[in-house]
């Protein structure tokens, strides 16, 4: 006989979860306000305006330094989701565990472009896996404001992955 499909309640709630963990256990997610919108599998990260983010009062414009981490945090977060998906489907990813069970991607060089002033409003973004492997994976984020249209920064890196599993201490 054929398993029944989860109640759709179950599988959102688990999800959500999931995601929840996953970003809450980074600390600089949490000071700079970074949340993530979760349809699907696809994350939309938001970054909501705030006066400590901005980087010249004169414009007033974001700190290039905080759009980059905005940038390199959805690549990271993403790269994370998808890694995890898998075991969450399945319901072998335990949320209450938190991180202890993620292991995040390393960033190994990122590059942003700075296409346009990010200005003082909330700021989105997406990233696509380009290219993921056992050991290392490319991804491409782009940013933007009022207009999905219209990017005020996008960003491209490669990403050391963690190992499948855990590696164990060599023996003395």
């Amino acid at each position: 006989m054929k398993k029944r499909p989860e109640p759709v309640q179950v599988v959102k709630q688990r999800r959500d979860a999931a995601l929840s963990a996953l970003v809450s256990g980074v600390p600089y997610v949490t000071y700079l306000g970074i949340q993530f919108e979760r349809r699907g599998d696809e994350l939309t990260a938001i970054l909501p305006f705030d006066d400590k983010l901005i980087g010249n009062p004169l414009l007033p414009a974001l700190h290039g330094g905080v759009t980059a981490a905005f940038l390199e945090v959805c690549a990271q977060i993403e790269l994370a989701w998808a890694g995890l998906w898998e075991e969450m489907e399945s319901g072998r990813f335990d949320p209450a565990s938190g991180l202890a069970a993620v292991r995040f991607p390393k960033t190994i060089d990122f590059t942003v472009d700075y296409l346009r002033s990010g200005l003082p409003r909330d700021a989105y973004a997406r990233a696509r896996i380009n290219r993921s492997g056992r050991r290392y994976a490319s991804v491409h984020v782009e940013a933007w404001q009022d207009n999905r249209a219209r990017l005020f920064a996008q960003a491209t890196g490669p990403f050391l992955m963690p190992p499948l599993e855990p590696e164990e201490p060599a023996a003395g």
